[in-house]
């Protein structure tokens, strides 16, 4: 395997999955252009309260994906299948029980980030609106996972590309020429993420890689087959406590940040949401990686995992320099555009320097997650996880102690060069557990 095939597969990957995190940024920006801080505040916490959601059941989309991918490697149709309709079915469950449920998620939300005021009350809007789009968002969740695993990426990124387009000509027509304010934001999200679903359902069925020739019965038999059903949940819940311990930072660090006040929990939401967007480089580099290993584990072909470990590592060591120096080079034309605040961008500026760190002491964490997500075992990457959450939680008292919201940062940053340190120590085991590796490498 080449450079250029790996990139083939990670660029457009990274095309569609940096449009992901414009949901909440282009939200902030909006936002931003109106006179009160409680605004970027509110959408921050909203944004946050749906990422909790979202994220704590991402497993829909990388289990997927994982398994998609191992079933095109082994040329089983009818495994294929059966990777798309499990995860969808349980993504429909899970949104309608959000549903159901949507006031005990944000009163238990709001308590816990410690929001009071105006900003609680902008969240409100904000989270009432766009709950909505629950059942459609985590559904979409398979159909991006399994289009993924299928290689077609064209379709995923139209998906994305054309949600994001259709979320930012909603958001400012319905608050800039409307006059809608935050809940003019929450309306257009939600027909994006309904969009999304819709559309992405209609390519899926066209692609025809989609099996489902088989009677009912047939079908219910293998939807429910014990032995694959029973390990997408093992792998499913190693994700799912993975997706805990990573919001289990992010919500400390918002409700840390909430401390210190309006303007410094708008500045922190600011530059969270520009990581989010670095973030999202790399995970189109570890889908890449996903894709690769899940076909190498299905073909059981040694040397296209070891190509595939080697290109990660290149290309996370490249993205990084480059992330790095270009958010140095223009941190002073991004910051203003998310806010008109005066403010709120001086503060920004006082804690930007960290976010230059975080490109160098994350990549490695943040794509080497893809090749363990495609062999599907996250075990490995939910302990990695649960000793990095405590080396944050160990840091962070006392830096916040001593150095306020730095300090905040300064975990931050350790728990990210952490995520990265452990899954490099884990790659022997990883390679332990697949046995044609053990076949290739003594051979």
């Amino acid at each position: 395997m080449t450079h250029r095939y790996f990139l083939s597969l990670a660029l457009p990957l990274i095309f569609a999955t940096i449009t992901v995190p414009l949901l909440g940024a282009v939200d902030t920006a909006v936002v931003g252009q109106l006179p009160d801080p409680a605004y970027i505040g509110g959408v921050a916490v909203g944004t946050v309260i749906f990422n909790s959601i979202y994220w704590l059941f991402g497993f829909l989309r990388v289990s997927t994906s994982g398994f998609a991918s191992q079933a095109l490697g082994a040329d089983d149709e009818m495994q294929g299948s059966m990777a798309f309709l499990r995860p969808v079915c349980i993504g429909l469950i899970i949104g309608l029980v959000i549903l159901l449920f949507q006031e005990v998620i944000f009163n238990l939300s709001i308590s816990f980030l410690g929001v009071q005021g105006n900003v609680k009350e902008v969240s409100s809007v904000y989270f009432h609106i766009r709950i909505w789009a629950a059942p459609f968002a985590l559904m979409n969740y398979a159909v991006l996972g399994w289009l993924l695993g299928m290689e077609q990426i064209k379709a995923t990124v139209l998906i994305q590309v054309l949600m994001n387009i259709l979320n930012i000509v909603l958001a400012v027509v319905l608050v800039l020429v409307f006059h809608l304010g935050v809940a003019g934001v929450a309306i257009a999200v939600l027909c994006a993420e309904i969009f999304a679903f819709v559309f992405g359902i209609i390519l899926l069925v066209r692609s025809g890689k989609l099996k489902v020739s088989m009677s009912t019965k047939e079908l219910f038999r293998n939807l429910y087959d014990k032995e694959p059903l029973k390990r997408m949940m093992i792998v499913n819940r190693d994700l799912f406590i993975r997706t805990i311990c990573l919001l289990a930072v992010f919500n400390t660090f918002t409700a840390k940040g909430a401390v210190y006040g309006e303007e410094v929990l708008a500045a922190n939401a600011i530059l969270i949401q520009i990581h989010y967007i670095m973030a999202y480089f790399y995970d189109g580099l570890a889908n890449a990686a996903s894709i690769l290993t899940g076909k190498a584990v299905g073909q059981r072909n040694g040397q296209l995992y070891e190509a595939t470990v080697k290109k990660s590592y290149f290309w996370s060591f490249t993205f990084s320099a480059a992330i790095s120096l270009a958010f140095f080079l223009c941190k002073d034309a991004v910051i203003p555009l998310f806010t008109v605040v005066e403010e709120v961008v001086l503060i920004t500026k006082q804690y930007e320097g960290w976010l230059i760190l975080f490109p160098l002491a994350s990549s490695i964490g943040l794509v080497f997650y893809g090749i363990f997500a495609g062999a599907a075992e996250a075990g490995l990457v939910r302990n990695s996880m649960l000793v990095s959450v405590a080396v944050f939680l160990a840091i962070l008292f006392p830096a916040t102690h001593y150095w306020g919201n730095h300090g905040l940062w300064l975990s931050f940053i350790v728990f990210s060069l952490f995520r990265s340190i452990l899954l490099v120590r884990y790659m022997p085991a990883l390679e332990k557990r697949l046995p044609f590796m053990n076949k290739h490498t003594s051979a």
